[in-house]
């Protein structure tokens, strides 16, 4: 072609790139945030420790439920809320997802409520209400708190899916120490045993971070997890602990960022030693310098597409006790085993008989190349292990904690160990009995069977 000829072509080229208007630039992610206090305005009973014999007495710092909603570049919306106490139950987990399905059309598969698990958090609801001796006056408060809890949660989502706006999403994953197993290794000699190399037990010390930025490069939000349970601190004031105070310092880095906690399978695990608030600061500042790390990069870009599943599996309990023995048990001179008796009686009075089986909540969330696992109630690390070392640890994430804490999910060694998370655990849930020996492999399929739904 001559130099005529090319200029020619070139000029035709540009007007034509005129005529056909601006390029048009593919969509890409967006990314909404906000948070609402939910820290009790009058003292309330506290979740978590049976041996609480009074209510709160002040608090620490807030309490937050917080949200991100995300819409990938298909258009497709999520929305997910962690919320700063012990677990929510099912009544009012449903009641919040229906309200969010009939206000902004998410279905179960786009919503997540994530408990932070903390100890110094309020009783919410019917969530571990047979462990402790509480007045009417108290019950009503907890009522109340629920109905507040349930509006905050509705809420806090539709704030933020207003606030949808161009973002950067990537992940990675970083690594923090302090969670110890609790079954293997005895509390007061945690330090001996770490000195002598001696500490026994599976742990997790992952700490998956997704950061989402400003369309000019600022942090716009970051979620982490961690597994260890929030048990640093035992006082009777509102508190996030380690989790509480980590989000804290992310946030004091990082001016009008959002730092948010979701739980990993830390059933069995907890940090040590603990009992004192200077450790919790100093767990979270582990725990936010972590994650510092991991946002200064590099970090795996997600693309998108999202896609999600979810499903409710019937996890089946062992051989359930006969009415004529909880009828004994309610004379039990045990407070938490009557107190669960009379809990069984009214829910066959109700419903004719005890349910053989619960509606255990799984959802999995694709997120590019990561793939997110969450599940319900207090999963041992167990769960995390085996699926990480399936899936892939380098992109795949699992949380507990989310949607429904009904009880402890032991492995089926943890069940057949038995011990606190195995079995006696079920008496202060108000469940009739432990879980069948296929709790294990039931929920892994059921994860499988969400991971083929979801997609590659």
């Amino acid at each position: 072609m001559s130099w005529n000829h090319f200029r020619i072509a070139l000029v035709v080229g540009l007007i034509a790139s005129i005529a056909a208007g601006p390029t048009q630039v593919k969509a890409g992610w967006k990314v909404g945030t906000a948070r609402v206090a939910i820290t009790p305005k009058e003292p309330m009973w506290m979740s978590g420790y049976a041996a609480r014999t009074k209510p709160s007495e002040g608090s620490v710092h807030d309490l937050w439920a917080k949200a991100l909603a995300l819409q990938d570049p298909a258009g497709r919306r999520a929305v997910l809320i962690t919320l700063d106490v012990c677990g929510i139950g099912r009544e009012l987990s449903n009641r919040a997802r229906d309200a969010l399905k009939s206000r902004h059309g998410l279905d179960r598969d786009r919503i997540v409520l994530a408990c932070s698990h903390t100890h110094c958090g309020p009783v919410v609801g019917t969530n571990l209400l047979t462990m402790y001796k509480i007045e009417a006056e108290q019950h009503r408060r907890i009522a109340g708190y629920a109905e507040f809890l349930a509006e905050a949660i509705l809420n806090v989502a539709g704030q933020a899916i207003d606030r949808l706006e161009e973002s950067q999403l990537a992940w990675g994953i970083g690594r923090c120490d302090f969670a110890v197993n609790r079954r293997t290794n005895k509390e007061a000699a945690v330090p001996e045993l770490r000195r002598r190399l001696a500490l026994q037990g599976p742990v997790d010390h992952d700490v998956p971070v997704l950061k989402a930025t400003h369309a000019n490069g600022a942090l716009h939000a970051v979620v982490f997890g961690y597994a260890c349970h929030c048990t640093v601190l035992d006082f009777n004031k509102f508190c996030g602990d380690y989790a509480g105070f980590a989000q804290i310092e992310i946030e004091a880095s990082h001016p009008g960022a959002q730092a948010m906690f979701v739980a990993g399978c830390g059933g069995d695990q907890n940090p040590i030693p603990r009992r004192t608030q200077e450790l919790a600061v100093a767990y979270g500042k582990q725990l936010a310098e972590c994650v510092e790390r991991v946002v200064r990069g590099p970090l795996d870009a997600i693309d998108g597409p999202m896609t999600t599943s979810y499903e409710e599996l019937e996890l089946s309990f062992a051989t359930l006790p006969s009415k004529d023995q909880i009828e004994r048990e309610t004379k039990s001179e045990n407070f938490y085993i009557a107190s669960r008796a009379k809990h069984l009686l009214e829910s066959i009075a109700k419903r004719g008989q005890l349910d053989p089986s619960y509606p255990y909540p799984i959802e999995v969330w694709k997120l590019g190349n990561l793939t997110w696992i969450l599940l319900g109630g207090e999963v041992v690390v167990d769960y995390a292990q085996r699926m990480k070392r399936n899936l892939g640890s380098s992109h795949t994430w699992v949380s507990a904690y989310c949607n429904d804490v009904m009880a402890y999910i032991p492995s089926k060694r943890v069940l057949k160990e038995g011990g606190y998370e195995g079995a006696t655990a079920m008496i202060y849930y108000g469940q009739p009995t432990v879980w069948s020996d296929e709790v294990e492999e039931a929920i892994i399929a059921g994860v499988a069977r969400r991971l083929r739904a979801a997609g590659p």
